[in-house]
């Protein structure tokens, strides 16, 4: 088979490397395109990944309308060309509109039901749907999902993330930062503040009073998103802004605690047992329920009540939890090869 891939963020490079690798070990064609957005091609150029770039991303609604307007244009005229046999994504708005005007079956793979933007416009044009189980499925069925289309897996999208990672335990040499040694060492992620389906201001986080309160006691490490997030916190005493791309797997390991205002890595935190702390300024997750309710992840946006929950977590040792999911590599991979059969029939 001939599957294509589109790659709309940042975390979804390490989402399919494993996919990939499987596909292409079982024989099959990997086309991937990717947005120009963050450092998606960054990382598809660590992992040896190659790609087509096609579109970018806005900033306002307008911006985003016409980006992801133009981006389906251009995907419709370079997929048209290609001998497609199957099409997967994770969140791309407009693969289940190409894929859907060209005849091609596709899959997508959805883990946040607060994005409704983003699902009312793809998900009744999708033809199989994989979600975690404990996603509440009348939030997809609702934007016009088929219920009869939908597969469910244990644990989160982020258990595909791990499949080859190898700790560096040098990690804090490697980016050569000057830390006290006296001090532990918490990594900080801002708010996906350029996210449709997070109304805030991308000139300021909500992490900027938490990192004033903890400065003084710990080494504060800081991953930005994007150019505008590394400027708020850049003249911050005490304060180290990590310049992306980055292992940022052996550095989440590494770290004391994690205190992130957004999703992906305060799960990968949990799964590598690093204390984390969600202070996601939107609604819940479902799948940050998940890791909240087995008690790998604490959540609060009160000020006060994250300081006092930091300074527990730092000093206390945390309990041990075994964590059981499905092979998230090998469901996906299988589900490919289903619904290729289904369509084909």
């Amino acid at each position: 088979m001939k599957i294509w891939i589109d790659i709309v963020n940042t975390p979804h490079v390490r989402f399919f490397n494993g996919i990939i690798k499987k596909l292409r070990k079982d024989g099959h064609e990997v086309l991937i395109t990717a947005r120009d957005f963050s450092n998606i091609h960054d990382l598809l150029d660590i992992f040896g990944l190659e790609y087509t770039s096609i579109g970018d991303h806005g900033v306002t609604l307008e911006e985003k309308l016409l980006s992801s307007t133009k981006r389906a244009y251009d995907l419709s005229k370079f997929i048209s060309k290609e001998d497609i046999d199957i099409a997967i994504t994770k969140h791309s708005i407009e693969l289940p509109r190409v894929a859907f005007g060209l005849g091609i079956p596709n899959i997508f793979i959805l883990d946040n039901e607060h994005a409704i933007a983003a699902n009312k416009l793809t998900l009744p044009l999708t033809n199989k749907l994989i979600i975690p189980e404990i996603f509440d499925v009348w939030n997809t069925i609702k934007f016009g999902m088929n219920p009869n289309n939908i597969v469910q897996y244990d644990g989160t999208c982020e258990i595909t993330h791990l499949e080859d990672f190898k700790y560096n335990e040098k990690i804090l040499e490697t980016l050569n930062l000057d830390l006290d040694d006296n001090k532990k060492i918490i990594l900080m992620r801002p708010e996906p503040s350029l996210a449709s389906y997070l109304h805030t201001d991308c000139t300021k986080s909500v992490l900027t009073p938490i990192v004033n309160e903890l400065k003084d006691i710990a080494n504060i490490l800081v991953i930005p998103r994007f150019k505008a997030q590394s400027t708020i916190f850049k003249d911050i005493p005490h304060v180290h802004v990590i310049k992306t791309p980055v292992d940022t797997f052996s550095l989440t390991k590494r770290a004391d605690l994690l205190i992130g205002a957004g999703g992906t890595m305060n799960r990968e935190a949990a799964l590598l047992k690093t204390p984390v702390i969600s202070c996601y300024p939107g609604k819940v997750l479902s799948v940050d329920k998940y890791y909240i309710e087995k008690g790998l992840m604490k959540r609060s946006t009160d000020l006060n009540e994250i300081i006092k929950l930091a300074k527990e977590l730092l000093t206390k040792k945390s309990k041990e939890v075994e964590l059981k999911t499905d092979n998230l590599i090998d469901l996906i991979v299988d589900e490919i090869y289903k619904t290729y059969k289904e369509f084909n029939k």
